[in-house]
């Protein structure tokens, strides 16, 4: 990410408000932002909270019982506010509700399915497919309880997809709502390992326990498992671009304890998909967290008819937000996006956190416990301002909050390790000031005739052009400079009917304005969407493999 292209993208954005009355509107918007912007309410400054950050980990720890059973037992004696543990409402309007006390009991019955009807033991797998319903959560508690490892799994699993996760995992129990349950019956006979089948649903399906049924006839009375620290808790299958999803295994401590700085710092109270601007606007959410993809479709829309008066702190993560985003969400509600930059396996690496100076195009600085670096090919760290690989320090200390490993293959979990770091598999730089910049993924920088070339740095070019709504790079095949930069790109609606060859021109000298004339896109293909994973990262591997003749899988 060149610096001093993103000083040139934000002194030309101040430009637009040049007249009297554009300026005056500006100072209204930057007075309310003053206003919004929350404080930290629960630390000092990162810095010093890195320096004191020393959390001590115990031999035995399970968030079930040491911290829900813990606010259970404060709510009971008014120790505690009366606001809900989890506070449900769908596209339609419908609500759940649950304090501490109530999650406790439904969680309690239905670790009880799990143990007592479903005979499970502890450190058995459960392979979880659910939208997010309430009973995710109960699911999630439940495996907490019990010891049971939970495997979560999106609803756009398809059967391949399914199999192959019931098959690796070894998993004993799956639960499912009735419109997925047809789909698991089909690759349930290949999978000899599953004992259990549970279905969500109000009406009776055969070979499936009802979840519903069965939690009604257990007892709300469950003692919670002794679990140690290092334990499984939980396993996430992550697709890598090459190779089958891997297994990424984390412990009680690892998202138990290690999500603890997501919640003090970060502060993500709420995590929407899904969502709507009503939903902001008409409930209480003080905290708003969203992929970036969200943020830019929303920019789009008319914001004008909603207020967000109980809105005070916005966060992105998934991938990295175009700065130009960014500026238009702050103009649009007086709210600055705080970005922070995690993988499954690492929780929160880094982050702009609250009270930190923001730089639009930066993802922050290091996480509380973490030593994040840029390192070279033999691991040593780079000079300030050099791009290279971003790592995570893993000796003389390894980072508790680290995963443990993918489960069953130490050759895939060795390669992400080079020297004293991890390696997240990204490319980036940190600046004079410590801040950390993304430049793309490893595999996604694009070699053309010698020059290396990040695809973010690309996007964010292209977006400031009102035609582009969104846009993923990736590198084309050329026959004289090996790859040159392809761009997909969205087109915003009052641009859908252009005449496309004279579009491509003019944003082929937008991006030469903006960014090193050798970045260009040299070929760029109109699409109605971009692939994206559920948490709204856009694929580029699925395009790259389209581009370069390969099969998606």
């Amino acid at each position: 990410m060149s610096l001093y292209v993103l000083r040139k993208t934000l002194f030309k954005r101040c430009l637009k408000y040049a007249n009297t009355n554009e300026i005056y509107e500006r100072g209204y918007w930057l007075q309310m932002c003053r206003f919004k912007t929350s404080a930290p309410k629960n630390f000092c400054d990162i810095e010093s909270t890195r320096r004191i950050y020393n959390i001590q980990v115990p031999l035995q720890f399970n968030f079930a019982k040491d911290v829900l059973e813990q606010w259970e037992s404060k709510e009971k004696t008014g120790q505690r506010s009366s606001l809900p543990a989890l506070w449900w409402v769908n596209d339609s309007g419908e609500e759940v509700k649950w304090s501490f006390e109530e999650l406790g009991f439904h969680s309690r019955k239905l670790a009880n399915v799990l143990h007592q009807v479903c005979r499970l033991e502890r450190g058995d797998r459960v392979f979880l497919v659910l939208p997010r319903v309430p009973e995710w959560w109960l699911v999630n508690v439940a495996c907490l309880r019990t010891g049971t490892v939970l495997i979560p799994g999106t609803s756009q699993l398809t059967a391949r997809d399914i199999r192959h996760r019931l098959q690796s995992s070894g998993a004993k129990c799956v639960i499912t709502d009735e419109t997925l349950a047809p789909l698991l019956d089909t690759v349930a006979s290949e999978c000899p390992s599953i004992s259990t089948k549970l279905l969500l649903s109000c009406r009776a399906m055969h070979g499936w326990g009802n979840l519903t049924e069965l939690m009604g006839r257990v007892s709300d009375d469950h003692v919670c498992v002794d679990t140690r620290s290092e334990e499984a808790m939980t396993i996430f299958f992550t697709s890598g671009t090459t190779g089958s999803p891997k297994m990424t295994q984390h412990s009680h401590c690892s998202y138990g304890l290690g999500l603890t700085v997501n919640g003090r710092t970060h502060s993500k109270e709420q995590k929407f998909s899904g969502f709507s601007l009503q939903t902001l606007s008409s409930y209480p959410i003080t905290t708003f967290c969203t992929a970036p993809t969200a943020y830019r479709m929303l920019v789009q829309e008319d914001m004008s008819r909603y207020k967000f008066q109980a809105l005070e702190h916005c966060l992105c993560a998934g991938e990295p937000i175009n700065p130009e985003v960014m500026l238009k969400w702050k103009e649009l509600t007086g709210l600055d996006i705080y970005e922070g930059y995690g993988q499954t396996e690492t929780v929160l690496i880094a982050g702009t956190f609250k009270g930190m100076k923001i730089k639009p195009g930066s993802f922050g600085k290091a996480s509380p416990g973490y030593d994040v670096q840029v390192v070279d090919e033999d691991g040593s760290v780079v000079p300030r301002g050099q791009e290279g690989d971003l790592g995570i320090r893993v000796k003389p200390e390894r980072p508790f909050s680290l995963f443990t490993e993918y489960t069953g293959e130490p050759e895939r979990t060795a390669e992400c390790f080079r020297g004293d770091f991890y390696l997240t598999g990204d490319r980036g730089m940190m600046d004079e000031d410590g801040y950390l910049w993304f430049i793309g993924r490893a595999d996604d920088v694009i070699l053309s005739a010698g020059y290396r070339i990040g695809p973010f740095e690309v996007e964010n070019a292209l977006i400031e052009h009102p035609a582009v709504a969104e846009s993923a790079v990736v590198s084309s095949p050329d026959p004289v400079r090996g790859e040159v930069v392809k761009a997909f790109v969205v087109l915003t609606a009052d641009f859908k009917f252009r005449d496309h060859k004279e579009l491509i021109k003019e944003l082929q000298a937008h991006v030469k304005t903006v960014t090193a004339p050798y970045k260009y896109p040299r070929k760029i293909e109109f699409v109605d969407h971009l692939p994206k994973t559920v948490s709204g990262k856009i694929r580029r591997v699925e395009l790259r493999k389209i581009e370069w003749g390969q099969k998606t899988s």
